[in-house]
């Protein structure tokens, strides 16, 4: 989380970015389709800053060092999962989470649909 504190105009200028899907007082949302194009132009050679800066971000409102935490977690989140990591919503309740690196057996299937059924 950032340690900025957006105003509400600020708040609505980010909304206009159609990079963006939320945008709270101090958190940005961002669409997957913009993580996965950001990690992409960072493994061809941009820079995170240059990348935010291209796609409609102003670094004096989000912080200059947003762009570098956000392309860090996000290509630890590539490099685990692939583009699947960012397509599929894991938080809240009922989420199954991001895909497993490993495929199941029946058994361990089984076995994780009646923890679920027990739960």
């Amino acid at each position: 989380m950032s340690k900025n504190i957006y105003t509400e105009y600020q708040m609505k200028e980010l909304e206009k970015n159609p990079n963006v899907a939320r945008v709270f007082d101090r958190s940005i949302s961002y669409h997957s389709a913009f993580k996965i194009k950001a990690v992409k132009e960072y493994y061809a050679g941009k820079t995170p800053s240059q990348i935010f800066i291209e796609n409609g971000f102003n670094l004096d409102v989000i912080g200059k060092e947003q762009p570098k935490r956000s392309l860090k977690r996000w290509r630890d989140t590539f490099e685990k999962f692939g583009q699947a990591g960012f397509e599929l919503e894991r938080r809240g309740k009922g989420s199954s989470g991001r895909p497993s690196s490993k495929e199941l057996s029946a058994e361990e299937k089984l076995k994780k649909a009646e923890a679920k059924i027990n739960f």
